[in-house]
């Protein structure tokens, strides 16, 4: 299903279609009939059935299951419009392609559809230099009438010029769209991430896109036109009746936690919501229902938030083996001889950076592991994909491939992957780092001496391996190591040789983002596990651009909350040292970045000038 279409613009790559359906094999057919006779045709079709029974399984089976280019994913428990779309756009991360073009089931394209958001795209971009992240089709009724629950509004505040640059090639400037057709860039898609499978029904779409669009441009072109066929014409004020709750409920995830809209945009769009909330139980046959759904998805909304994406797509997949899952191997003993690496893979890293941290811990070390453990978490880019799969075939050290169908996190990836070694001693390594030579040669017989979990001191660069930035050095004392835990990590856990059976007995690796190592190594200590450190720097570690944003904001607070707050409830820490980290770690967490770059320098200086191992 390649495009062949002479015309098809210059530089654009391949396009995904995504279409998610649920108990509606009429309007399937009809939607993806249309999708595969476009007259610039998309190179895959990736068709996510939610566990529909009403045949759609033997149609989707019978009629389309053998065309080029289409891939059907079958879930085994219905996961919404959210999690169909976060699915759908995982597998096309996967794969070619630079861009994914989602549609619902009830979606009839025109034939010229596709090749219209392609060609806005482009002309924006030849015009500009600057390439939208999103641009949307026309959704019309059966009738030809502009559907009003799926016409984006222009931009709130969009300037001049940019109004001026979108109506040169025929569209609007948007913020939001909908997911009745639309075409996103997947580069940025890798960015901010999927579509919060956990919203299950509404506000998935103004989300996700929220999201996506943020300090970025995204068009309305209504010379790409589809026909939305809904039961009913009518708009977002429409009375939803008892599934009112979901949109109120995801409306206040969205206000209250996620990153897409600005301070002055949730004022804004809050204010909006409201008026249409009045209107809707206003003109309401039904009050009291939708009262009662005000109610429940306030109080849904304010008690917690949205399941993570990684585990509805996972608990949906389920154990089909063509797809891969996320549960680990049943238990089997491990060998007491020998080594393995652990090292995780996802569609962020980089092939090059890849292979030269492969290489570092097999061929370049004068003391090589007895297998490698390599967790491919989720789709990876077709680039990536083929370098592991050179770089596996070419080393002489056995790898075990831990293939998950959806990218969970790092946590997630390594408690799959420690399931797969052989091996009761494991090191440690990130896929954009680098081990110095001797690394196992140090440490591996530690571990084998009697210690649970090594560590060493690190160097820091940024582009260049050969250019230092900093040393990170580490206390060597274990006493040091295990009091200084109750505040920092004191073990660097790119570097660390450990007992898998120690790490398990801990609890092993959770769904922590970014702190699951401190959470793992502070419970180990806890536990008893006998520790230690090599001053030698054995790592070199990338900080590249980006480092020090990542290490603060929102998501890395609620990370940081939970984590304190597990600490104190297992007695790790103390109520005055629990104050203490809340207040120093989640200041941290949400200081400017200028801020926190010069604290997290002026840290490790003084750790390295205290150590006297500079």
């Amino acid at each position: 299903m390649a495009s062949d279409d002479p015309a098809a613009p210059p530089g654009i790559g391949g396009v995904v279609a995504v279409v998610v359906t649920w108990n509606r094999r009429e309007l399937l057919t009809r939607c993806l009939d249309a999708v595969l006779g476009q007259t610039h045709r998309p190179s895959r079709v990736v068709i996510v059935d939610n566990a529909s029974d009403d045949g759609t399984a033997a149609l989707l089976a019978d009629r389309y299951a053998a065309l080029p280019g289409v891939q059907i994913v079958r879930t085994i428990e219905n996961i919404g419009g959210a999690g169909g779309f976060a699915l759908g756009l995982e597998f096309a991360l996967g794969g070619a392609g630079d861009t994914a073009w989602l549609l619902d089931d009830d979606t009839v394209p025109t034939a010229g559809a596709l090749q219209a958001l392609v060609g806005a795209r482009t002309a924006y971009r030849t015009l500009t230099g600057t390439t939208p992240v999103l641009v949307a089709s026309r959704a019309v009724w059966t009738d030809g009438r502009d559907h009003p629950m799926n016409t984006p509004r222009p931009k709130p505040g969009a300037s001049a010029d940019e109004a001026t640059a979108a109506a040169a090639v025929g569209c609007i400037p948007i913020r939001t769209a909908s997911f009745v057709s639309i075409l996103v860039d997947l580069d940025r898609t890798r960015e901010v991430g999927l579509p919060e499978a956990g919203f299950f029904l509404w506000n998935d779409d103004f989300e996700f896109t929220a999201r996506l669009v943020r300090g970025h441009r995204a068009l309305y072109c209504p010379g790409s036109t589809v026909v939305h066929e809904t039961k009913k014409f009518g708009g977002a004020d429409a009375d939803p009746g008892p599934r009112f709750h979901l949109e109120v409920r995801n409306k206040v995830w969205t206000f209250g936690r996620s990153r897409g809209l600005s301070a002055p945009e949730k004022v804004l769009y809050g204010g909006a919501t409201a008026r249409r909330w009045a209107r809707t139980i206003m003109r309401s046959t039904d009050r009291s229902t939708l009262i009662r759904g005000l109610g429940q998805g306030l109080r849904a909304g304010l008690s917690g938030g949205p399941r993570p994406t990684s585990v509805v797509l996972t608990e949906a997949l389920g154990p089909d083996p063509a797809v891969g899952s996320l549960q680990p191997r049943p238990p089997q003993p491990r060998r007491e001889d020998g080594f393995a690496v652990l090292m995780s893979v996802y569609a962020g890293d980089r092939a090059d950076f890849f292979e030269a941290a492969f290489r570092s811990v097999t061929a370049d070390q004068t003391v090589p592991p007895d297998q490698v453990v390599l967790v491919i978490d989720g789709p990876l880019p077709q680039a990536l994909n083929s370098r592991i799969e050179e770089v596996v075939a070419a080393t002489q050290v056995p790898v075990t491939l831990v293939r998950l169908p959806v990218n969970g996190g790092l946590g997630p990836a390594l408690r799959a992957g420690l399931a797969h070694s052989e091996h009761e001693l494991v090191a440690r390594m990130d896929a954009d780092d680098v081990s110095l030579p001797t690394r196992f040669e140090v440490q591996v017989p530690m571990v084998r001496g009697g210690l649970d979990l090594v560590g060493s001191a690190l160097l820091e660069f940024e582009d260049d391996p050969q250019v230092i930035s900093r040393r990170r050095a580490v206390h060597t004392d274990p006493a040091q190591i295990q009091t200084g835990a109750r505040f920092r990590q004191t073990l660097n856990h790119p570097s660390v040789v450990f007992r898998a059976s120690a790490v398990e007995a801990a609890g092993g690796y959770q769904d922590l983002p970014s702190l699951e190592d401190y959470l793992l190594f502070a419970r180990m200590i806890h536990a008893g596990a006998r520790v230690g450190n090599v001053a030698e720097p054995l790592v070199l570690y990338r900080v590249g651009a980006g480092s020090y944003a990542r290490r603060g904001g929102l998501r890395l607070l609620r990370s940081e909350l939970a984590l304190q707050r597990e600490f104190r409830r297992t007695g790790f820490t103390t109520r005055l040292q629990m104050m203490r980290n809340l207040v120093i770690r989640g200041g941290y967490r949400v200081a400017p970045e200028g801020l926190r770059k010069a604290g997290y320098g002026t840290f490790f200086a003084r750790r390295d000038r205290g150590s006297g191992r500079g």
